[in-house]
Protein backbone atom coordinates (compact mmCIF):
# COMPACT_ATOMS: atom_id res chain seq x y z
CA UNK A 1 0.00 0.00 0.00
CA UNK A 2 1.07 3.54 -1.03
CA UNK A 3 -0.98 5.24 1.16
CA UNK A 4 -1.16 7.17 4.22
CA UNK A 5 -1.43 4.34 6.96
CA UNK A 6 -2.71 6.10 9.41
CA UNK A 7 -5.52 7.11 6.98
CA UNK A 8 -6.48 3.78 6.12
CA UNK A 9 -6.84 2.77 9.67
CA UNK A 10 -9.23 5.37 10.11
CA UNK A 11 -10.79 4.12 7.40
CA UNK A 12 -10.68 0.36 8.51
CA UNK A 13 -11.69 1.78 12.12
CA UNK A 14 -14.59 3.31 10.53
CA UNK A 15 -15.76 0.75 8.04
CA UNK A 16 -14.69 -2.72 9.81
CA UNK A 17 -14.31 -2.06 13.36
CA UNK A 18 -17.20 0.52 13.64
CA UNK A 19 -19.21 -0.41 10.72
CA UNK A 20 -19.19 -3.93 11.06
CA UNK A 21 -19.50 -3.52 14.57
CA UNK A 22 -16.90 -5.88 15.14
CA UNK A 23 -16.56 -4.13 17.98
CA UNK A 24 -18.94 -2.34 19.99
CA UNK A 25 -16.79 -0.93 22.15
CA UNK A 26 -14.92 1.14 19.91
CA UNK A 27 -18.11 3.76 18.25
CA UNK A 28 -18.23 5.87 21.64
CA UNK A 29 -13.97 6.03 22.17
CA UNK A 30 -13.78 7.08 18.58
CA UNK A 31 -17.08 9.59 19.03
CA UNK A 32 -15.04 10.90 21.95
CA UNK A 33 -11.81 11.51 20.43
CA UNK A 34 -10.05 9.27 22.69
CA UNK A 35 -8.48 7.18 20.21
CA UNK A 36 -4.56 8.03 19.88
CA UNK A 37 -2.93 7.09 16.43
CA UNK A 38 0.71 6.66 16.39
CA UNK A 39 2.80 5.74 12.85
CA UNK A 40 6.00 4.06 14.01
CA UNK A 41 9.19 4.95 11.98
CA UNK A 42 10.56 1.47 13.55
CA UNK A 43 12.39 -0.49 11.08
CA UNK A 44 13.70 -3.33 13.09
CA UNK A 45 11.71 -4.91 16.39
CA UNK A 46 14.47 -2.89 18.57
CA UNK A 47 13.47 0.33 17.58
CA UNK A 48 9.68 -1.07 18.13
CA UNK A 49 10.01 -2.77 21.23
CA UNK A 50 11.54 1.27 22.43
CA UNK A 51 8.70 3.22 20.95
CA UNK A 52 5.91 0.59 22.49
CA UNK A 53 7.52 1.50 25.88
CA UNK A 54 7.12 4.70 25.34
CA UNK A 55 3.54 4.30 23.67
CA UNK A 56 2.75 2.35 27.16
CA UNK A 57 4.16 4.62 29.53
CA UNK A 58 2.40 7.77 27.84
CA UNK A 59 -0.77 5.87 27.56
CA UNK A 60 -0.83 5.07 31.27
CA UNK A 61 0.65 8.90 31.96
CA UNK A 62 -2.83 9.90 30.53
CA UNK A 63 -6.27 10.84 31.84
CA UNK A 64 -8.36 8.22 29.57
CA UNK A 65 -10.97 10.96 29.43
CA UNK A 66 -8.31 12.10 26.93
CA UNK A 67 -7.16 9.08 25.56
CA UNK A 68 -8.63 6.04 26.50
CA UNK A 69 -6.42 3.71 23.77
CA UNK A 70 -3.71 3.58 21.15
CA UNK A 71 -2.83 1.87 17.44
CA UNK A 72 1.00 1.85 17.42
CA UNK A 73 0.44 1.28 13.26
CA UNK A 74 4.51 -0.06 11.99
CA UNK A 75 4.38 -0.50 8.43
CA UNK A 76 8.04 -1.02 8.49
CA UNK A 77 8.48 -3.77 10.44
CA UNK A 78 7.00 -6.95 11.35
CA UNK A 79 5.40 -7.08 8.17
CA UNK A 80 5.56 -11.29 8.55
CA UNK A 81 2.10 -12.54 10.84
CA UNK A 82 4.78 -15.04 12.10
CA UNK A 83 7.49 -12.68 13.06
CA UNK A 84 5.29 -10.19 14.48
CA UNK A 85 3.20 -12.91 16.28
CA UNK A 86 6.65 -13.86 18.08
CA UNK A 87 7.23 -10.43 18.79
CA UNK A 88 3.80 -10.49 20.78
CA UNK A 89 5.66 -12.02 23.80
CA UNK A 90 8.22 -9.17 24.00
CA UNK A 91 5.08 -6.85 24.14
CA UNK A 92 4.00 -8.70 27.21
CA UNK A 93 7.47 -8.64 28.30
CA UNK A 94 7.00 -4.82 28.11
CA UNK A 95 4.39 -4.29 29.88
CA UNK A 96 5.21 -6.59 32.84
CA UNK A 97 8.78 -4.64 32.76
CA UNK A 98 7.21 -1.32 32.92
CA UNK A 99 5.04 -2.80 35.67
CA UNK A 100 1.75 -2.32 33.84
CA UNK A 101 0.48 -5.56 34.03
CA UNK A 102 -3.27 -5.11 34.66
CA UNK A 103 -3.24 -1.81 33.42
CA UNK A 104 -2.75 -2.29 29.79
CA UNK A 105 -2.70 -4.72 27.25
CA UNK A 106 -2.03 -5.12 23.82
CA UNK A 107 -4.73 -6.98 21.53
CA UNK A 108 -3.01 -7.66 18.09
CA UNK A 109 -4.23 -7.06 14.63
CA UNK A 110 -1.86 -7.45 11.13
CA UNK A 111 -3.17 -7.74 6.94
CA UNK A 112 -2.38 -11.21 7.09
CA UNK A 113 -3.99 -12.04 10.27
CA UNK A 114 -4.41 -16.22 11.04
CA UNK A 115 -6.17 -17.80 14.37
CA UNK A 116 -4.34 -20.96 15.11
CA UNK A 117 -5.82 -24.22 13.36
CA UNK A 118 -7.23 -21.62 10.48
CA UNK A 119 -6.81 -21.26 7.04
CA UNK A 120 -4.98 -18.18 5.77
CA UNK A 121 -8.58 -17.32 4.11
CA UNK A 122 -10.61 -18.23 6.81
CA UNK A 123 -12.84 -15.22 7.13
CA UNK A 124 -12.77 -15.28 10.61
CA UNK A 125 -9.44 -14.21 10.35
CA UNK A 126 -10.56 -10.98 9.25
CA UNK A 127 -12.05 -9.77 13.06
CA UNK A 128 -8.23 -9.24 13.40
CA UNK A 129 -7.00 -8.29 9.72
CA UNK A 130 -5.82 -4.72 10.03
CA UNK A 131 -4.51 -2.30 6.82
CA UNK A 132 -1.28 -2.48 8.36
CA UNK A 133 0.64 -4.25 11.10
CA UNK A 134 -0.07 -2.49 14.41
CA UNK A 135 -0.32 -3.19 18.46
CA UNK A 136 -3.61 -1.40 19.82
CA UNK A 137 -2.83 -0.35 23.50
CA UNK A 138 -6.08 -1.35 25.80
CA UNK A 139 -6.92 -0.11 29.06
CA UNK A 140 -7.58 -2.94 31.16
CA UNK A 141 -9.84 -0.66 33.19
CA UNK A 142 -11.40 0.64 29.92
CA UNK A 143 -12.11 -3.40 28.90
CA UNK A 144 -13.86 -4.38 31.87
CA UNK A 145 -16.29 -1.72 32.33
CA UNK A 146 -17.33 -1.98 28.51
CA UNK A 147 -17.71 -5.74 28.66
CA UNK A 148 -19.49 -5.74 32.30
CA UNK A 149 -21.86 -2.77 30.31
CA UNK A 150 -22.80 -5.40 27.23
CA UNK A 151 -25.48 -7.84 27.80
CA UNK A 152 -23.55 -10.86 26.72
CA UNK A 153 -20.08 -10.23 25.51
CA UNK A 154 -19.83 -14.08 24.87
CA UNK A 155 -21.97 -13.53 21.62
CA UNK A 156 -19.56 -10.78 19.92
CA UNK A 157 -17.16 -13.76 18.73
CA UNK A 158 -20.44 -15.53 17.12
CA UNK A 159 -21.83 -12.39 15.62
CA UNK A 160 -18.65 -11.16 14.24
CA UNK A 161 -18.19 -14.63 12.24
CA UNK A 162 -21.58 -14.68 10.98
CA UNK A 163 -21.40 -10.89 9.89
CA UNK A 164 -18.15 -11.67 8.10
CA UNK A 165 -19.59 -15.58 6.18
CA UNK A 166 -22.14 -12.69 5.15
CA UNK A 167 -19.23 -10.99 3.83
CA UNK A 168 -17.04 -13.20 2.55
CA UNK A 169 -12.94 -12.25 2.44
CA UNK A 170 -12.69 -10.41 -0.93
CA UNK A 171 -16.03 -7.90 0.15
CA UNK A 172 -13.97 -7.59 3.39
CA UNK A 173 -11.13 -6.44 1.00
CA UNK A 174 -13.25 -4.28 -0.66
CA UNK A 175 -14.77 -2.51 2.18
CA UNK A 176 -11.08 -0.97 3.12
CA UNK A 177 -9.97 0.14 -0.30
CA UNK A 178 -9.98 4.07 -0.54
Amino acid sequence: MDEDPIAATRRWLQRAVIGLNLCPFAKAVQAKDQIRFVLSAATTTEQLLEELATELAWLNDTDPAVVDTTLLIHPQVLTDFYDYNDFLDQADAAIDALGLEGEIQVASFHPDYQFAGSDFDDVGNCTNRSPYPMLHLLREASVERAVAAFPDPDAIVDRNIETLEGLGVEGYRKLLEP
